[in-house]
């Protein structure tokens, strides 16, 4: 069965994992983001609570 050989396609996996990892993931994580998060205080809204029928 020659689609259980692992030979060519683990090296190509191995390959992209090490090209992912090594080049391109610490190029994306050096971007700056154009909206950076804020102190917001999360407001809560008041909820009141359902009355169901047959209680």
């Amino acid at each position: 069965m020659p689609q259980l050989n692992p030979n060519p396609w683990f090296f190509i996996m191995l390959t992209s994992w090490i090209t992912y990892s090594m080049i391109i993931q610490p190029k994306l994580l050096s971007l700056i983001s154009m909206n950076p998060p804020s102190n917001k205080t999360s407001s809560t809204t008041p909820t009141t609570p359902w009355t169901w029928p047959w209680t």
